[in-house]
């Protein structure tokens, strides 16, 4: 079996781009992976990462071999080695799609290549729930309708700011700086949010790396009465020595990891014990072996993960695949908020499936999700091959 095309997909919609690969083989088997640049700046840097690496480096090989692709990647891509996420996003959604081939072939969901299942359901937390709320009332009320479609836990940005668009999109702090109105507000949105909810609901607080260790150790001593699960990335991700600050300042688990890239950006967080909670990212840090290395890392550190996951259902169907087979795994990300749309570029979109705040692991080959082709026909990037 050779790998001999690909289709690239940047799927347009609601403000979001995600970006999808579908590698075909000479046997007429094909898999499905997609890089996490779905919001942001990059999502055609990313697609002509993607077009680029297939071209020189998959084309005209086994699929199988997919351990030994990846090292292709890394070691011939030049780029890859300090990389950062366009490179990597562009080797981890071609590796998701090779174990999606490689799955499909033997006919068994990716988890049974990954060690098999650890679980018939994840936890999931909601996210992307309050990018429209900008009072402290407007995020309880936002909050409460979570809880009521049956989500136990729920992750909010405090200092973030909506902005005026029909996307609900959300403005993070710049240049590291904020004013004592800012402050007070994000916590008075923690606060009204924790008293919506109740004491039994689980609550994170993302803060983006938008604030300098000793700002953000301000900010979290003022919100640490409110039983925080997790504060994510609290400050920039280049700086791990800040987040150990973070850590010894604070009596809340601190959680980081969506802006590092591979293991090895991973190690030294792990090894100075910075955090509390591994965030890798499937469709960005280099796929699902990649995270799964990163995985067991934490777990010899004795730290658990919650993978994050901010991009199309099909990285959502690639990490759950994943998610089944973590003995580590504390939550998993999702955003369950998106547009009909968004969803709709899959048969079977994971997301909607989520019952009680848990989704559960289908068993259908591969990932188990196909394209839709009438809906990302339009959105072709690019086709390499045959």
């Amino acid at each position: 079996m050779k790998v001999v095309s690909a289709e690239i997909y940047v799927v347009h919609v609601d403000g979001r781009h995600p970006i999808v690969v579908r590698l075909r083989t000479d046997e007429g088997t094909w898999g499905l992976g997609e890089a996490a640049i779905a919001y942001g700046i990059g999502a055609s840097a990313a697609a002509g990462m993607i077009r680029d690496l297939v071209e020189r480096l998959v084309l005209g090989r086994d699929p199988f071999r997919v351990e030994q692709l990846w090292s292709e990647m890394y070691d011939h891509s030049f780029w890859a080695k300090g990389g950062g996420p366009i490179v990597f996003a562009g080797i981890s959604a071609i590796e998701q799609a090779l174990w999606d081939i490689k799955a499909r072939a033997l006919g068994v969901p990716t988890y049974e290549l990954l060690g098999g299942k650890c679980r018939d359901e994840v936890r999931v937390y909601a996210n992307g729930w309050s990018f429209r709320a900008n009072t402290a009332d407007e995020f309880a009320r936002a909050a409460e309708k979570v809880v009521a479609d049956g989500y136990d836990a729920l992750k909010m940005y405090p200092l973030a700011m909506p902005v005026g668009n029909a996307h609900g999109n959300i403005r993070h702090v710049g240049q590291r700086d904020v004013d004592r109105d800012a402050i007070d507000l994000a916590v008075a949105r923690v606060a009204a949010v924790r008293r919506a909810i109740g004491p039994r609901v689980d609550l994170m607080l993302d803060l983006s790396g938008e604030l300098t260790p000793d700002a953000i150790c301000a900010l979290g001593r003022r919100v640490e009465e409110f039983d925080i699960m997790f504060f994510e990335e609290p400050v920039d991700a280049f700086d791990p020595e800040g987040i150990l600050q973070v850590r010894q300042a604070l009596r809340m688990p601190i959680a980081a990891g969506e802006r590092l890239y591979t293991r090895y950006g991973f190690r030294r967080l792990l090894e100075l014990r910075a955090i509390h909670v591994a965030q890798p990212d499937v469709g960005n840090t280099g796929g699902l072996s990649e995270t799964r290395k990163i995985a067991a890392m934490a777990e010899a550190y004795n730290m658990r993960v919650a993978p994050h996951l901010c991009a199309g259902p099909v990285l959502t169907a690639a990490t759950l695949q994943l998610d089944a087979t973590l003995t580590n795994l504390l939550i998993q990300e999702l955003y369950p908020y998106r547009v009909p749309e968004h969803f709709g570029i899959v048969d079977q979109p994971p997301e909607l499936t989520v019952r009680g705040g848990r989704m559960p692991i289908p068993d259908r080959p591969g990932h188990g999700v196909a394209l839709d082709e009438a809906r990302v026909a339009p959105h072709l990037f690019a086709r390499v091959g045959k």
